[in-house]
């Protein structure tokens, strides 16, 4: 098991003791609170009950001072004194019992919720005793000392806000960091397509499908062309919210079908039958039928992400901006790169970048993280770099910039794959 492993395992053994001990409090909590409950019942049950015996006792020592005769004759009798408004030792004892019980769950609750925030606690210094919270390190601090790589991440930064519809974040940020005009012009133009689809995509994951079908519209046949699902599912969803809501939206869905399915019956034909039966169950409606999975929120959620995927593919730009890219392709390094740091630190070797723009181990990130090839020169056994690009041969052959040199003489440069002889300086770089 390696070091995250271990670091995983060990920080997930104190979250899983908490969260048992967290679970078996919810359950003892709602005991108690059930008990409380039922204490304070009859302790108002008592209390009712004795209000109701001095009102009854204090009624039957009243006596009128009217005329009871009607002779025009008052009479003035003595009444007993009010009877007491005390409670007798036996109510008093139930009150005394269920005040005490009382206080002995809330006390009880008060200790178990103490334990668990210690429990807590603990696991803030595990994650602190079991990971490494110093990054310096594996970071080039002197990158960012340059001037234009700054100007490069702030126009990243400016971009993302772009691409999710916060203009004047953006502009705050260009205006503040003094971006040059032109750097700030490429801002919004190049995110401007993009900060349209995310805002079609935003919308429906709201269910508002207005937008996205205008779009699908309009890129139709180039939607048809790479034989993309994405405008048929968009109308199946709207003929199905137009279903969704009863009986009185019958005769529009069946007219949008009409309207929207005709070009989609060669290729859906079986698929557009299945959604013509589900005005069987208009009566009882959807949420009852087998269809009423298009009425959940996964539905709309899985559609907004096809439309993502489809629409940036067919404008030929990126659905993640390159600052989410670089973020989550760094998490994905770190762990790699905070231990070799400690390698490294065993073996006395100062620094983890050696001058070179490479890392000195190899990290495979996901294949969402790849966009072009790497070549490595089949000679020097090495990988290609901007300093020692790769070289194209007038044979077709490619090999890197140092080993064109190393087994060139003068001018003349034979291949090392053919026996073709070639002018050295005729070999041109290429772009994966």
């Amino acid at each position: 098991m390696d070091n995250e492993s271990w670091a995983c395992s060990s920080v997930e053994k104190d979250l899983t003791r908490v969260v048992t001990k967290l679970e078996q409090l919810h359950e003892n909590a709602a005991a108690d609170i059930g008990d409380i409950a039922t204490q304070m019942s009859e302790l108002v049950e008592v209390l009712s009950r004795a209000e109701q015996l001095v009102t009854t006792l204090n009624s039957s020592t009243q006596v009128s001072q009217d005329d009871p005769m009607g002779d025009g004759v008052s009479m003035q009798v003595e009444t007993e004194p009010t009877a007491p408004q005390r409670l007798t030792e036996r109510q008093m004892e139930s009150i005394r019992k269920a005040i005490g019980r009382c206080n002995e769950l809330v006390q009880k609750l008060s200790t178990e919720h103490r334990d668990l925030h210690g429990s807590i606690s603990k696991i803030g210094k595990a994650i602190d005793r079991n990971f490494s919270a110093d990054f310096t390190s594996t970071m080039r601090v002197d990158v960012l000392q340059d001037e234009e790589n700054l100007m490069l991440l702030n126009k990243a930064i400016a971009k993302h806000y772009c691409r999710q519809g916060m203009e004047n974040v953006a502009r705050s940020l260009i205006h503040e960091c003094k971006m040059p005009a032109e750097h700030a012009q490429d801002v919004f133009e190049s995110e401007r397509e993009f900060a349209d689809i995310y805002g079609m995509w935003v919308k429906i994951q709201k269910r508002d499908l207005t937008d996205a079908l205008k779009w699908a519209k309009t890129y139709s046949q180039q939607l048809s062309d790479r034989h993309s699902l994405i405008e048929f599912r968009l109308h199946r969803m709207r003929f199905m919210q137009l279903v969704s809501y009863g009986l009185e939206s019958q005769r529009e869905a069946i007219c949008y079908a009409r309207l929207n399915f005709k070009k989609f019956a060669v290729r859906y034909e079986h698929e557009i039958a299945n959604l013509m039966a589900s005005f069987i169950y208009l009566p009882s409606g959807l949420e009852n039928s087998p269809y009423k999975h298009f009425l959940g929120q996964e539905m709309w959620t899985e559609l907004s992400f096809i439309f993502l995927k489809d629409a940036c593919q067919l404008l030929g730009i990126s659905k993640n901006s390159a600052l989410s890219v670089v973020v989550n392709a760094g998490c994905t390094a770190l762990p790699a790169l905070l231990n070799i740091k400690q390698v490294m630190q065993s073996r006395q070797v100062l620094g983890m970048w050696n001058g070179c723009d490479e890392l000195p181990i190899e990290i495979d990130l996901q294949p969402e993280f790849r966009f072009h090839s790497i070549f490595a020169c089949p000679i020097l056994r090495q990988q290609t770099s901007e300093d020692n690009p790769p070289k194209k041969l007038t044979c077709g052959h490619v090999i890197s910039n140092d080993a064109l040199h190393k087994l060139s003489n003068g001018h003349i440069l034979k291949c090392p794959y053919c026996p073709v002889e070639q002018n050295a300086e005729e070999a041109v770089r290429i772009y994966f």
